[in-house]
């Protein structure tokens, strides 16, 4: 891709974040809507906690396996042009939720899951370093704090459709009957997908160039994205965040299952994730960097999310579900923190970082299923100490880990 000019200013580059936040809104309902459908396939197919899990492996799995094709395909089309593309990949997987739904078959879910992953590993690959690199990058976080608003509404949003939609008295029906629930609402999601890809194909959003933030240094002592430990290390505490939000926000509905409460209630308890969530990325806008740092609003989440985890594992009933929700928000500036502290210094490699990070994601793959077997095997409050690790590395990331210029 041909090198542009330096990113706009910030009275010029509100637009294209507004553009930027729309994306971001498909992001969550398409996303958020797993918890809702980890409930539902595990009462309509009758499966295991792991076995429902496998959703959200379907989905983020495909982060890790396409985030580096990801990466070469946008330096061939550039970043508008490959979030278009994005999106038509997305619209073909829900698309393929209505024969699924008419097959009564799970695994053909999954592939239109996976499918939905791949599409959304092109877009997050171009539009996370698109919005660090689109203004000044002390103030990157507070830009993507408000991507992650535009996320978290989409998210409650789909909860409340979804949730009402396929949580309500679904016991009594037939696994087709319940199944047949899906298919306008995905009829009705491909479209939008189709109609915002046209949009972003014509739109007036501008290039921006990764190499705009080189200096030097990185070019003179740097050969490989590998030896950028804070991007390495990043990756790793991406991996964590990740799989600490998917666990926080798509088992507690089959948590509070467990410990009794019903779907009525049940189906409510991701948007309490998510508004916690929500109240979180309010914050980072008005104080990052303002009043805090990227580094102290990091730490803050990290030690925040220990001291929950660690309530939610000595409570019980109603108390130690609010305490997995409350995660949600120590969670929202963890992910906002990492990119431009993952992404610095990195010139000429910022995509291949970004894909680096995309991979990262897999965590939401991976640590579900660990969760799923630690709640099948043990319960479903203690497998939730798989947390503390998780918060553990990001909190040593957070304090020296980003620091770190040579191995």
């Amino acid at each position: 891709m041909t090198p542009t000019a330096p990113p706009p200013k910030t009275s010029s580059y509100v637009g294209p974040l507004l553009i930027i936040g729309a994306l971001f809104f498909i992001f969550g309902f398409v996303t958020w809507v797993n918890s809702v459908l980890i409930a539902f396939f595990k009462q309509a197919f009758a499966l295991s906690t792991v076995g429902s899990n496998l959703v959200a492996f379907a989905f983020f799995i495909s982060y890790t396996l396409m985030a580096i094709p990801s990466s070469a395909v946008l330096k061939r089309t550039g970043f508008k042009n490959g979030m278009s593309l994005g999106l038509i990949v997305m619209a073909v997987g829900t698309l393929i939720f209505v024969p699924a739904a008419n097959a009564v078959s799970y695994p053909l879910f999954l592939v239109g899951l996976f499918l939905i992953g791949i599409g959304l590993t092109v877009l997050q690959t171009a539009s996370n370093p698109y919005a660090t690199i689109l203004g000044p990058r002390e103030s990157a976080a507070q830009r993507i704090s408000f991507l992650g608003i535009a996320n978290k509404l989409a998210g409650i949003i789909s909860q409340l459709i979804f949730g009402n939609l396929l949580l309500t008295s679904s016991e009594s029906l037939s696994a087709a009957d319940s199944l047949a629930r899906v298919v306008t609402p995905y009829l009705i999601l491909t479209g939008v997908l189709i109609v915002l890809a046209v949009l972003i194909r014509f739109s007036t959003l501008p290039e921006v160039s990764e190499e705009q933030d080189d200096t030097p240094g990185d070019v003179a002592t740097h050969d490989s994205v590998w030896q950028f430990p804070n991007l390495v290390l990043g990756v790793l505490a991406l991996f964590c965040y990740v799989g600490a939000e998917v666990i926080a926000g798509d088992t507690i509905i089959n948590y509070g299952k467990a410990l009794g409460f019903d779907n009525a209630e049940a189906k409510y308890f991701t948007t309490y994730t998510l508004y916690g969530l929500l109240a979180g990325y309010v914050l980072g806008i008005v104080l990052i960097p303002r009043v805090i740092s990227q580094q102290t609003a990091l730490r803050f989440g990290a030690a925040y999310g220990l001291v929950l985890t660690t309530a939610t594992l000595f409570t019980t009933g109603f108390t130690s579900v609010l305490c997995v929700a409350l995660l949600g928000f120590g969670l929202a500036p963890i992910w906002p923190a990492l990119w431009p502290l993952a992404l610095n210094r990195l010139g000429r490699f910022t995509k291949l970082g970004s894909a680096l990070l995309i991979m990262g994601i897999s965590g939401g793959a991976i640590l579900p299923l660990v969760h799923g077997y630690l709640t099948d095997t043990y319960s479903a409050q203690s497998a939730y100490a798989l947390l503390l690790p998780l918060f553990g590395f990001i909190l040593y990331y957070a304090i020296s880990g980003h620091k770190r210029n040579s191995w």
